[in-house]
């Protein structure tokens, strides 16, 4: 297997190795103002303008470990997580809740969100290491909601035991990480006491951000209940440290499937060699590309939102050089709550009756004629799994 040679992160100086090894310490020391910044980094007119901004925005929050990451003006990590005077105009379109989630809540302002039948949200925390400029939940993050309150874990629980149609629990945020081990097994432990869910989702930044977070408490709490599957968040090959390798690898050592979902990102990571060089240094750490999300309109991101047309081409350009293991779904999310969306380039040229004609990834052309729908059979052994069906959809 090839090896990548993944960046080691140090310490700020006079910081001891085992402070700087502490996740908690690192959410304790985040930065979280301009002075803050400042004192690192040499402020843009336009970051200078951003932070001012804040209060019609977005917080700012970092980790000390991530900010080591942020190397210059054009440095990816610093656009994702620095305020733009440019967070203030829109020219396109900006929502507070593009995906509409309070409105698939089960009640305004509960913790369960349930878009689709088979599974739901659990938004277990608002808070985040990072807040990420172009969070597409700033409607509910960093809203001083804090941890779900046991009345809050009651309702859900409560709602998910009455909704025999929901097969998986995805814990969201907020980062549901920023929650201690004994608060997160407790939670996944009255989940995983409902009959028909089978699996819980994670979706966490924590392994970019602050790596050290993955410790051995916490893998032993995935171990006994499981399966739960890591929904991690690596947008650029760059934030591959040799620290979020460690805890990737560790990860997927103790048996948890790791997946990644990234955002493509205008002037950050919207180029095919940059979605390439991701999936391939992921896939070496047995991480599989999962998603890669067009922005969502959330209030301050239309100048980090790329062009429908750039991502499809950027999918086009890496379709006949990457293996199926590298290639994540494109999708593109309906504003208020029309649900995903999967997106890729037009192959099929033209159509009549049953014979389509395609031209592929390399301008190969070639006609598929395909049976006619009179010859379409369907299984005939399938009580068992029209029950589940049924259950689920209700149908």
């Amino acid at each position: 297997m090839k090896k990548y040679d993944f960046r080691s992160i140090e310490p700020w100086p006079g910081v001891s190795l085992s402070d700087w090894s502490d996740w908690k310490w690192q959410f304790r020391n985040a930065l979280k103002n301009q002075y803050q910044f400042s004192q690192m980094f040499e402020l843009t007119e336009s970051e200078k303008k951003g932070f001012v901004g804040l209060d019609k925005i977005f917080r700012v929050q970092t980790t000390p470990f991530y900010s080591q990451l942020i190397d210059g003006a054009d440095c990816p990590v610093r656009q994702m997580v620095i305020p733009q005077g440019e967070e203030l105009t829109s020219d396109f379109q900006e929502m507070l809740d593009p995906l509409g989630e309070n409105k698939s809540s089960n009640r305004p302002g509960q913790r369960i969100v349930h878009r689709y039948s088979d599974r739901a949200l659990f938004l277990l925390t608002d808070l985040c290491s990072v807040y990420c400029r172009y969070c597409t939940r700033k409607h509910f993050t960093a809203s001083d909601q804090v941890v779900a309150s046991e009345k809050d874990i009651a309702e859900a629980v409560e709602y998910i035991s009455s909704t025999p149609s929901i097969r998986e629990v995805i814990f969201s945020g907020g980062d549901p990480l920023t929650v201690s081990n004994d608060k997160l097994a407790q939670v996944l432990k009255r989940i995983y006491e409902i009959p028909h869910v089978e699996l819980i989702r994670m979706g966490t930044r924590m392994p970019v951000v602050a790596p050290m977070r993955i410790d051995d408490e916490l893998i032993s709490i995935f171990q006994e209940i499981k399966p739960v599957y890591l929904m991690t968040h690596f947008n650029h090959p760059k934030e591959i440290t040799a620290e979020a390798a460690l805890a990737l690898e560790k990860l997927v050592d103790h048996g948890v499937p790791v997946m990644n979902q990234m955002v493509l990102l205008n002037g950050i990571n919207n180029h095919e060699a940059v979605v390439y060089a991701l999936s391939r240094r992921l896939l070496s750490l047995r991480v599989k590309p999962y998603y890669m999300f067009q922005a969502d309109p959330s209030i301050g991101t239309d100048h980090l939102r790329n062009s429908i047309d750039d991502s499809l081409h950027i999918q086009k350009q890496m379709w006949g050089h990457t293996s199926g293991l590298a290639m994540p779904n494109y999708v593109v999310d309906i504003p208020d709550g029309g649900g995903k969306a999967p997106m890729s380039p037009n192959y099929l040229v033209s159509q009549k009756g049953n014979t389509y004609n395609f031209k592929g990834w390399d301008n190969v052309e070639a006609q598929y004629v395909a049976p006619s729908e009179k010859s379409v059979k369907k299984p005939k052994q399938l009580d068992l799994y029209l029950e589940e069906w049924q259950q689920v959809t209700g149908k």
